[in-house]
Order: structure tokens, then sequence, then C-alpha cells
């Protein structure tokens, strides 16, 4: 447990898009306790959430392991790296399709 909060403390201290996912974690919290939609929006925005911070954070791993053994321009590290990159903008798709759905199951209850 020690490691993975270590882990997430770095890259919330190294990663400007980690502390913007941060706050918008923050913000959907704030606004499912105030529309208060069923616990299935509640499991659909964690499961979202928790899959863009986990790609996200592989993907500094990913970073740091591939400039670490490789700090020169090299055409296969920049495959690796744009991969993991890809992998959170899937992610992040992914969660902004549950928060468009969320979005219109509060506007169809309202």
């Amino acid at each position: 447990m020690g490691f993975a909060l270590a882990g997430l403390l770095h890259g919330l201290r190294s990663e400007r898009s980690v502390r913007f996912e941060a706050v918008v974690f923050i913000l959907l919290i704030v606004a499912l306790a105030v529309f208060r939609p069923g616990p299935i929006w509640w499991a659909a925005a964690a499961l979202a959430s928790a899959a863009v911070f986990a790609a996200e954070l592989l993907n500094t791993a990913i970073e740091a392991l591939a400039d670490h053994l490789s700090p020169e321009l090299d055409p296969q590290i920049r495959v690796v790296k744009d991969c993991a990159a890809a992998a959170v903008f899937v992610s992040m798709v992914g969660a902004l399709v549950v928060g468009a759905a969320l979005a219109v199951h509060l506007l169809r209850r309202y």
C-alpha cells in the first residue's frame, strides 16, 4: 500500500494531467452528491474515473522507464510512448461517454 500511495503522490506532484484528473474527479463526486443518481451511476463513474487514473499512472511509469532506458530519441521507444498515451486517450473517451450518458439521464429526470 505504501508503494502504491508513493506512486500516486508522485503522479500528482509530477504530472499536470493527473492533477487535472483529480480535480475533475472531485467535481464529479460533488455533482453525484448533489444530483443523487442511482448506485449504478456511482459505480459507472467510479470505474470510469479509476480507468483514467490507472491509464495515466501507467503512462507516467512507462514514459519514465523508457526515458531512463533510452534517453536519446528512438523510433521504437516513440511507439511505446505513443501507445501508452493512446491508452490514456481511450480511457478518457470511455469516461466521457459515461459522463454524457449520466448527463442525459439527469436531464431526463429533471
